[in-house]
């Protein structure tokens, strides 16, 4: 091939990368990597991704397209790789162009923790960022929470605002600066300024605003910490004084804290680490990982009362570092509170001055910055069940990377659920799951959930053209769904459905193809207008069954029934035909006129819901058991009888009727009724009902493998979050011969829904959909 300049040998070629590659350091690796073999040409981003044309010698040309994708920067993530021959065009040099705003698609990266070397800078004294709470470069630091639209450049974050001084515009001009082309590249004199504001009090700034922080949180004031998602508020963990105020003002009753600590050693003073679980805890996502207390843990009691679990996480900013202390500062807590900006129910805080509002009760002073978070991103939090991450939030970290999908999608957007809620975006073989949002039970959570699809779709480039939705009629975002559908099509996907459908899509199972699916939850609407939630399906992505489930029981009162589980438990002793006995702790707890309410409740059904919930029922043998009788937040009687079952032997497990279709819990309750009664401990009656869930599960699934042929099977719904639950059915499971699929990339609750009802909605016809049963819009009450 011969090009203008003469020359024999001589290639041209555009190569165009998709995937995470803005905003991770990508062009300066391109730059470097054509510069290192001597090519000529240029590198851009485009809304498309990143575009390079390359020319030189053949060799060196063919050497830069195996090596650009494979020596790819740490955050990157390539999914595609295009090539193409051009006409040589000459030229030397090789230099990184202004970006282009095209059509098309590109993928932003999460926020990931400080690395390494950014690290060494912060507390290295003879470093000009020396304890600049703000140190990134290409490989870490905010993208997600502060990226506007694309491309990504400067102009498009929430850094435009800051102008570069003359030594960070050096760094970012110098290829062989890994702080080359950085976005996000910033220093103290010319980068986000740290303050700290105390009522009545002057506004103090940079090192005096992080001294006064760490001199009142010692001292047992609650802060509130703007972070890279949001507001975080913040205490000492040890001191049980601060620890009880915060749990006051936040309402929190007696949900666990997240704990934040400065190293992976003082971590394991904590809670007992396996390596799975150290590794996940130092993980670039930088999660809070759920594990075994230990005894002797130093933190107050009133981080996690009653749980013998802590959250943890590790510091992910250099200012977490700098509040926890870096070498040679005084001694600080060893262990701080970091919990959500928020009332309880709310979303995170992300705006200063909503701050300065919404956080004025709970808060004794404010630690923040002028950078702009964009939009909201909560910390993660996973576990590790029998050596595999189960995540319970999928948020910073991870959000907004997609999920690849065995089947194609229409672009369309699914609501998700009410509680947990996240939503996610779909379009040919990709899904973005959204960060988390919350409960859609209040306005300003309803407001954030708006301009997080906005947001999302803006990074994406997807514009809808269906919609997805919870089928419950009162769903606060089945009815965002349908107030913002503008004339396009809403699909309603019964709940359950998309809990098994959700599963499937997370392990690639093709289309067309059936599993036998177990949802075990809280609540989903059923076809029925019962409360389901104790579901076996046999299910692909279009349609299920359900030739099994839990027998129903009476809900009485609706959500009373779901805060107080006494009351279930009496709906489920009237049920199987047990004694409301007062030696019961179900009985005890409840007055005499509220026995007296319930009695007259469960004979009339008025206002009673038919419910299969597997929830609910861990809820009754909560009460039944006297481990727990009224709820302070979701699921906390289910999460106590795990807890508990943990430290006893239930090898002796409880056992379920199993005549016909409908699972009897009756014997289940008469038997932990029994054991009570004979003064078992509680910790035994939990240990036995969840060991005969898990019998249940094996027992109904090989029925059903029998009828059906199928032995590929899938958990999910909240109650498998219950972690030792999971293992004990995945493990059974697993030794009776069938192939299990439990969720390790999205939460197995309503938080994971979402993906579900992208993946039903992408192989529902209008026409199938219009031959579902026409359901009630009013719950039915109990004959």
């Amino acid at each position: 091939m011969t090009g203008p300049t003469g020359l024999t040998d001589r290639l041209r070629r555009r190569v165009t990368l998709r995937g995470v590659v803005q905003g991770v350091g990508f062009r300066p690796h391109v730059y470097s990597l054509a510069r290192s073999l001597d090519l000529a040409g240029a590198v851009r981003n485009t809304a498309d991704g990143v575009v390079v044309e390359v020319e030189g010698r053949a060799a060196d040309v063919d050497a830069f397209c195996d090596r650009v994708a494979a020596e790819a920067p740490p955050l990157a993530v390539v999914t595609d790789v295009s090539v193409g021959d051009l006409p040589t065009s000459g030229g030397t040099s090789f230099t990184i162009g202004d970006s282009e705003r095209s059509p098309g698609r590109t993928f932003v990266s999460p926020d990931v923790t400080i690395c390494d070397d950014c690290l060494e800078d912060l507390v290295d004294p003879g470093n000009r960022r020396h304890r600049h709470p703000f140190v990134t470069c290409t490989n870490c630091g905010p993208r997600f929470t502060i990226t506007t639209g694309l491309p990504y450049d400067r102009p498009t974050t929430t850094m435009a605002g800051f102008a570069l001084c003359a030594a960070c515009a050096e760094e970012y001009a110098d290829p062989a600066d890994r702080r080359f082309h950085a976005q996000t590249v910033c220093c103290p004199g010319c980068g986000p300024r740290l303050s700290l504001a105390r009522p009545g009090r002057d506004t103090t700034y940079d090192e005096a605003a992080l001294a006064e922080a760490r001199s009142l949180v010692a001292a047992g004031a609650v802060l509130a910490v703007k972070g890279i998602g949001g507001y975080h508020l913040v205490c000492d963990a040890t001191s049980e004084p601060a620890v009880s105020t915060l749990r006051k003002r936040k309402q929190r009753g007696d949900k666990a804290f997240a704990l934040m600590v400065r190293t992976l050693e003082d971590a394991r003073g904590l809670v007992a680490l396996d390596a799975a679980e150290a590794d996940l805890l130092a993980s670039r996502a930088r999660p809070i990982v759920l594990a075994a207390r230990r005894p002797d843990a130093a933190v107050a009691a009133a981080v996690a009362p009653g749980s013998r679990d802590l959250g943890v996480m590790l510091p992910y900013t250099p200012l977490h570092h700098l509040l926890l202390g870096l070498p040679g500062d005084a001694p600080g807590p060893a262990a701080l509170v970091m919990t959500s900006g928020n009332l309880a129910g709310e979303p995170i805080v992300i705006d200063d001055r909503q701050a300065r509002r919404r956080l004025a009760t709970l808060a004794d002073a404010w630690l923040a910055h002028d950078r702009r978070i964009h939009v909201p991103c909560d910390d993660s939090v996973s576990r590790v069940v029998a050596g595999l991450e189960s995540p319970v939030r999928r948020s910073r970290g991870q959000a907004p990377l997609p999920l690849d999908l065995p089947f194609e999608a229409p672009a369309a957007l699914a609501v998700g659920g009410d509680l947990k809620n996240t939503f996610c975006l779909a379009e040919g073989r990709l899904a973005w799951m959204s960060g988390h949002v919350g409960d859609m039970d209040d306005l300003t959570t309803i407001d954030a959930f708006t301009g997080a699809t906005e947001h999302l779709q803006r990074l994406t480039g997807v514009a809808p053209v269906a919609l997805a939705a919870d089928r419950h009629p009162a769903y606060r975002s089945r009815q965002w769904a349908r107030a913002h559908a503008d004339g396009r099509d809403v699909l309603e996907v019964q709940h359950h459905h998309a809990h098994v459908a959700s599963t499937m899509a997370e392990h690639g199972v093709p289309s067309g193809v059936r599993v036998l699916g177990v949802a075990f939850d809280g609540t989903g609407y059923g076809d029925d207008g019962a409360a389901w939630g104790g579901e076996f399906l046999v299910a692909d992505y279009a349609s299920y069954e359900r030739p099994s489930h839990l027998g129903y029981v009476p809900l009485p009162g609706g959500d009373a029934g779901v805060r107080n589980p006494c009351r279930m438990a009496l709906a489920h002793l009237r049920a199987a035909g047990v004694d409301w006995d007062d030696r019961l702790p179900c009985v005890r707890a409840c007055a005499d006129d509220e026995l007296a309410l319930l009695q007259r409740q469960l004979e009339t059904g008025l206002r009673c819901v038919p419910t299969s919930s597997m929830g609910r029922l861990f809820d009754a043998v909560a009460s039944i058991a006297g481990i727990r009788h009224r709820i302070g937040y979701d699921a906390q009687a289910a999460m106590e009888v795990e807890s508990l079952a943990r430290t006893a032997d239930g090898s002796r497990g409880y056992r379920f009727g199993l005549d016909g279709e409908t699972v009897d819990p009756g014997p289940v309750v008469a038997a932990a009724v029994s054991d009570v009664l004979a003064g078992v401990e509680p910790a035994v009656v939990a240990a036995r009902f969840q060991q005969g869930v898990v019998d249940l599960v094996v027992a109904v699934l090989d029925r059903l493998r029998e009828a059906t042929g199928l032995d590929r099977a899938t958990l999910s719904g909240g109650v498998f979050l219950n972690a030792a639950l999971t293992a004990g059915c995945a493990r059974a499971l697993d030794d009776a011969g069938f192939e299990v699929l439990r969720h390790h990339r999205v939460p197995a609750s309503d938080a994971g829904l979402a993906l579900g009802q992208i993946a039903v909605l992408a192989h529902r016809t209008s026409s199938s959909d219009r031959q579902r049963p026409t359901l009630p819009e009013q719950e039915t009450p109990c004959a």
